[in-house]
């Protein structure tokens, strides 16, 4: 497949308190590199003395066999590498949706895409890197290829099926479309990282899955923010969020939504996390990199109400004067603030408390969307020296709520229509935010702030 392709220039995404202009420097700092397959086919057993490369796709079957090769230059790494990912887009046709999707290998390097064969093809190196499910077509799809991605170098990947029902990817000529691997290097070692998103597993989409693949690649302490199931069952915990989400559960702070408590009590939840989750509260707290972070349930009537005085408004209060940190997170379903038409006035009380302390940050799920606020006080004014940012990261997997009915006040960026995750890199006196979307969206958003 003959178009010249060359590497796409380096994303930095350097993540440190040093734009600030004071404080200490950053405790993680990552680049992120995408090269494009510089070779790149397919062949098929039935044919094994032909050379596909002018079909233009990216075949994998398992009757008759049929094997996609592709082969990557990585040149320019200067620091160790994190994670790499291999990247493979389904072709726009009805014909690449498939039950399987194929198991990655690392292959020979050296052969030449407008002459390779069923007959001539390399050899496969290694035990499988990893395997898609079921895909669907015009999708974005990743597999972690970072077991064998080391450094500068040729890398050759095979991409193969026992299913007779093939899969079909776009080649490197369809441009926009062509497969990539995308290295991360840097020294993030994620002991200063929260990856936060709520709205997370509807067993009948593949969002969740989507973002899973985030948190596969991304160190750190994952805030999973709400409705983490349909409807909160123990099928639904297992069947998926467990496949998805719940391949981080050991380091996994969760945060109840509405629902999880579908399920009387969310008793399948409090069953599925144990001690982490405080049976029948749901609200707790822990200290990281600094930081004091907060997790309250904004399922109000479960838990004797929200207001002032309350069980829980009380807890807060106490746990907030016990840890008079500099800097303070909290994370619960319900947003107060909201552009999407779900804001919830119970949690105010809760907004007060927080803001009568000084925390920095709240962030929240329920609309399935994203959106930061600037920092403001209780009743929604801004307050830039010692307001609360909110932000809503509605955005786990759940179907996405794309409009949005009027800008609240101080609303400064908003995104319906983006499946993605919340990055925070904590430092002592600030923190920076990043919004990764999932593989082949474009949107995102990033700054900095300080602790009050």
């Amino acid at each position: 497949m003959r178009r010249q392709t060359a590497r796409v220039v380096p994303l930095m995404l350097i993540l440190g308190v040093g734009l600030l202009g004071g404080g200490p420097p950053a405790t993680a700092a990552s680049t992120t590199t995408t090269f494009l397959a510089n070779q790149d086919s397919y062949v098929n057993a039935a044919s094994p003395g032909t050379n596909y490369d002018a079909t233009n796709t990216l075949a994998v079957a398992g009757t008759p066999t049929r094997i996609s090769y592709l082969q990557f230059a990585v040149t320019g790494l200067t620091q160790p590498v994190l994670n790499a990912r291999l990247q493979v887009h389904t072709q726009d046709t009805p014909t690449a949706t498939s039950p399987f999707g194929g198991t990655a290998q690392r292959a020979g390097t050296g052969w030449s895409e407008g002459t390779l064969t069923y007959a001539n093809r390399p050899a496969a190196i290694g035990s499988p890197l990893g395997s898609l499910g079921k895909v669907l077509r015009n999708t974005w799809y990743e597999l972690d290829v970072a077991a064998v991605v080391t450094g500068n170098g040729t890398y050759a990947f095979s991409l193969s099926s026992t299913n007779p029902d093939g899969a079909y990817y776009d080649s490197r000529e369809t441009s926009a479309f062509a497969p990539r691997l995308v290295v991360g290097t840097g020294t993030d070692t994620g002991g200063n990282v929260l990856l936060n998103a709520g709205d997370i597993s509807a067993c009948a989409t593949t969002g969740a899955a989507q973002t899973a693949q985030i948190i596969s690649r991304e160190a750190g302490t994952v805030l999973a923010g709400g409705d983490l199931t349909d409807s909160g069952t123990a099928a639904q915990l297992a069947n998926c969020y467990g496949p998805t989400w719940g391949r981080f559960k050991d380091r996994t702070k969760p945060i109840l939504g509405n629902h999880d408590y579908l399920t009387a009590g969310a008793v399948p939840t409090f069953d599925y996390f144990g001690p982490v989750l405080p049976r029948g509260k749901g609200y707790y707290s822990f200290d990281q990199a600094g930081w004091h972070i907060i997790v309250l349930n904004t399922n109000c009537s479960q838990v004797g109400g929200c207001q002032a005085g309350s069980p829980q408004e009380q807890w807060l209060r106490a746990d907030l004067a016990a840890h008079p940190t500099r800097c303070t997170l909290a994370q619960y379903h319900h947003p107060l603030f909201s552009s999407g038409g779900r804001e919830s006035s119970n949690v105010r009380p809760l907004f007060q408390a927080l803001y009568d302390a000084g925390a920095e940050i709240v962030v929240n799920g329920h609309n399935h969307q994203y959106e930061r606020f600037a920092p403001q006080n209780p009743s929604g004014v801004a307050d830039p020296a010692r307001g609360i940012r909110e932000f809503v990261v509605g955005t786990g997997g759940r179907s996405l709520m794309a409009t949005f009915p009027e800008p609240a006040a101080n609303s400064e960026v908003r995104n319906g229509r983006t499946f993605g995750v919340l990055k925070l890199v904590l430092s002592p006196q600030s923190y920076t935010w990043q919004f990764l979307p999932v593989t082949g969206a474009t949107f995102t958003d990033s700054g900095t702030g300080t602790c009050h």
